[in-house]
């Protein structure tokens, strides 16, 4: 009995492992197919790009009227919005309590002038009987004691004149730079005083600038910008406008801010640009397009390669056996189609640009014809606006 029993343990155990085997060949007669796919390899070329700052437009120079005395306004010279040069009259406040007060402190000069030339002549005539002991010392005393604060009634009736004239000059306001001047903030007739609103606002318009925040760690880049001079439309510098057409002067750096804002480590930079045509305006929204080229070329591929994961960039490569690793990597721009590679892949590799939906780290691919159009380009038709840094 024991026998037949181990006859059919080993008899159950041969057909286990035949099944097994069967099920085994089964599963790799199964296996799918690689996944067809499209691959470029990776090149080097010329990347040429412009990095976008929003930008604000402002006057390089700007300037607040504000009236220095008390009055009512009683002539206005100018035109709401109009040119004005460097010294034309723009207001008058009414000059008459100054004239009056000029008029009187000149008339008071007066007084104390013939008031000094009578305590000099005391004062000599004292000092000559002096000398022949023939009066009072006292009285010597007195009269160059009268002399002394005569001339100084004399001097301080000479600086009240000059106040009065400075406040009877003041009631004539004029412009201090060439430039345009805004509406006025009073009319006819308005009562002003120093401290009050400002009456109005002359801005220089010619040439203007636009102010932009830039990262610390792009100052280096931008103090080699500075004092550099564009020419002709491909500059360095480009201003786009809000409605989106590009400005047709070129920029160059002005100012670079004398410090970096230590709570968003960003600074300041005045861009000017020329403004013949009047077309910028202070207080115009824009961006500043700035031309990046670093002479060496660098790995460009196409962006549809790239995949993003949990703000992550990932390229699958294709490697030995035909299998994809997926790899990560840090982009720099955006040029159109394509994109900077600035690590995590090398120059040769091949990358796949078609099917990587259909594909995952470690599968199998069979690639297929490349799409001539997805490959880099190695000339400088890859200038474009920079979408991406």
């Amino acid at each position: 009995m024991k026998p037949y029993i181990n006859a059919l343990l080993l008899t159950a155990i041969v057909l286990f492992a035949t099944a097994c085997g069967d099920k085994k060949n089964d599963q790799q007669q199964q296996a799918p197919p690689p996944t067809p796919v499209t691959a470029v390899k990776v090149e080097k070329g010329n990347a040429t790009y412009y990095d976008q700052f929003p930008a604000t437009v402002t006057a390089l120079l700007e300037v607040e009227i504000q009236p220095q005395v008390a009055g009512n306004i009683t002539g206005i010279f100018f035109q709401d919005g109009q040119h004005v040069s460097k010294g034309q009259k723009l207001y008058t406040i009414d000059p008459q309590q100054y004239r009056a007060g000029y008029d009187q402190a000149v008339a008071n000069l007066n007084v104390q002038k013939a008031n000094l030339n009578r305590a000099q002549k005391d004062a000599d005539r004292y000092n000559t009987l002096a000398k022949q002991d023939a009066v009072a010392k006292q009285l010597v005393d007195n009269a160059d004691a009268t002399l002394e604060s005569s001339k100084m009634q004399v001097e301080a009736a000479q600086a009240n004149i000059q106040q009065v004239a400075t406040n009877l000059k003041y009631t004539t306001i004029y412009a201090p730079l060439d430039g345009t001047i805004g509406i006025s903030q009073v009319r006819l007739g308005a009562a002003v005083a120093p401290g009050s609103t400002p009456l109005n606002t002359i801005s220089s318009d010619n040439p203007v600038a636009a102010d932009l925040q830039i990262d610390e760690s792009e100052i280096p880049r931008f103090l080699k910008l500075q004092g550099q001079k564009s020419v002709g439309r491909d500059s360095t510098l480009i201003l786009v406008q809000p409605n989106g057409a590009t400005y047709k002067y070129p920029g160059s750096v002005r100012i670079i801010d004398r410090a970096v804002d230590p709570q968003t480590g960003t600074l300041r930079v005045r861009v000017a640009f020329p403004n013949p045509d009047k077309q910028l305006k202070p207080g115009l929204n824009g961006n500043v397009r700035v031309k990046n080229s670093t002479g060496q070329p660098q790995l460009l591929i196409p962006y549809q390669a790239v995949t993003e994961q949990m703000s992550e960039y990932f390229v699958f490569v294709v490697g030995d056996s035909s299998k994809v690793a997926q790899k990560k990597v840090t982009l720099g721009a955006r040029i159109n189609d394509k994109v900077i590679v600035k690590d995590g892949i090398k120059e040769g590799d091949m990358i796949v640009t078609e099917g990587t939906q259909k594909i995952r780290d470690g599968a199998k691919v069979r690639v297929g014809q490349a799409d001539q159009q997805g490959a880099p380009k190695r000339d400088s038709s890859n200038k474009q606006t920079a979408s991406a840094k």
